[in-house]
């Protein structure tokens, strides 16, 4: 472009040239007037050119996938957004170290690569979106963590098929990489967690009021399905959840939000359909509580889960409670057993970024060339699982199982930015009955538990 306006300006010039010329040599000045007007010719030609390969390269470009890589992860999107794919993943590598434990209990010290994700996520004609996460960390063998499809018609109206978590426990919902504590409660014992089902869900009003209502094949409390079904009976759960001032201009309230969720299923005769490796664990996640052989899931099984969180500035609360009745059997005996849990979990952001649930965003982060040191999070936690009372002794050993547990917990979180985390926490807990013989959990329950985590957190 500057050249084409180079040369008009030198055309000029040689116009204004030729005028005085003119008397001189009219043979001359007629020969250049025609040299002038193609050059002038020639130019115009080239300056049409551009534009039209400006044209050209502006359509390509507005033609050609969009690559962006960033704190949220590696992305892949089509001009016109109907097509994506998100590279994401997390890596947990943690460490648990037991004080004045049972002698007998060993090889519960040590380093764990509690999580290995990679996650795939994305979107394909626009209004279909899906997950895919395999999980290669834990000390079970590598397996399909998530591996959904959901249609989102509007925010409001969206239906979900494939694995996924079931929408019961509030602490349950939170992703793994934003947990305030390297394990969650004692009430996850007591509500699902990933199932084979589909559901239909929404945010309303932006999310004021969400829910989600879905049928799954079942799962006992505090289980992963194994993708195959164990009962023909399928469970129906659901939740409903309210931020009445989530649009509000006054920050004391936008914070708050209440809800309650629940499950029903009848199960058929199967030990399946009892909790995760048939009883509840610590959460240093050994067994405290355990059925006695022979003991299956038979009849009805429901709960019921009421929930809350409140967030203001830099503090952060969160609350749940949770109901597990179900009916059991061990020979000709049978018995409705209803287990009860629940927790309050509490955080302050030190250095004065907002509170979530969500993980933290660092004002400066990490950088000590800089001056950045990161975010501070100051975390502490209380929660109690209680063991209904029929279940002894007909249903679990009371000389080994114990009938409740008592667990606080206090811990110091480093975000030195927000894909780097480093968690430290501290736990206690108390045990209400067992305490006797040479297994687990009558070794675990034997005395309180006492447990340093500590984690080293990449998540993109």
């Amino acid at each position: 472009m500057k050249l084409n306006r180079w040369l008009l300006a030198g055309i000029a010039g040689v116009q204004i040239s030729l005028t005085s010329f003119a008397a001189e040599d009219a043979d001359t000045l007629d020969a250049l007037k025609q040299q002038i007007q193609l050059l002038d010719q020639k130019v115009r030609i080239l300056e049409r050119k551009r534009e039209n390969d400006q044209d050209a390269a502006d359509a390509k470009a507005k033609d050609a996938p969009r690559v962006s890589i960033g704190q949220s992860g590696f992305a892949f999107t089509s001009a016109d957004t109907n097509f994506a794919v998100k590279i994401k993943g997390v890596l947990q590598f943690d460490s648990r170290t037991f004080f004045n434990d049972h002698p007998a209990l060993v090889g519960n010290d040590g380093f764990l690569l509690r999580r290995a994700r990679p996650i795939i996520e994305g979107t394909v004609f626009r209004d279909f979106d899906f997950s895919f996460v395999p999980e290669f960390g834990g000390s079970g063998t590598p397996s399909i963590f998530d591996a959904w499809l959901n249609y989102r018609y509007r925010p409001e109206l969206q239906v979900r098929v494939g694995k996924f978590k079931s929408p019961v426990g509030l602490e349950q919902l939170l992703a793994d990489k934003d947990l305030l504590f390297n394990e969650r409660s004692l009430v996850t014992g007591l509500v699902p967690n990933r199932d084979v089902g589909a559901q239909i869900w929404g945010d309303i009003s932006g999310g004021v009021a969400s829910y989600a209502f879905g049928i799954f094949n079942g799962v006992g409390d505090g289980r992963n399905t194994s993708n195959v079904d164990y009962d023909d009976n399928k469970e129906f759960a659901g939740r409903v959840f309210f931020q009445p001032f989530k649009q509000s201009d006054k920050d004391a309230l936008r914070g708050f939000g209440f809800g309650v969720a629940g499950s029903y299923t009848t199960i058929s005769s199967n030990a399946t359909g009892l909790p995760n490796n048939s009883g509840f664990a610590t959460d240093g996640q050994q067994q405290f509580f355990t059925y006695t052989n022979n003991v299956v899931a038979n009849g009805a099984h429901w709960r019921l889960s009421p929930q809350a969180y409140y967030t203001f500035g830099s503090f952060g609360l969160l609350g749940e409670y949770a109901i597990s009745e179900q009916e059991v059997t061990r020979g000709a005996l049978s018995r409705t057993l209803r287990n009860t849990a629940w927790q309050v979990t509490g955080q302050w952001v030190l250095t004065g970024e907002d509170a979530t649930f969500t993980g933290i965003a660092p004002k400066r982060p990490f950088d000590p060339r800089n001056g950045g040191w990161g975010a501070w999070q100051l975390v502490a936690r209380y929660a109690t699982l209680d063991v209904d009372d029929a279940a002894f002794p007909l249903f679990a050993n009371p000389a080994a199982s114990a009938s409740e547990a008592k667990a606080w917990s206090v811990g110091l979180n480093w975000w030195l930015n927000k894909n780097v985390r480093v968690l430290t926490s501290y736990s206690h807990t108390d045990f209400e009955g067992g305490g006797r013989g040479t297994t687990t959990p009558g070794l675990v329950t034997h005395q309180p538990e006492n447990v340093l985590f500590t984690r080293v957190q990449l998540s993109f």
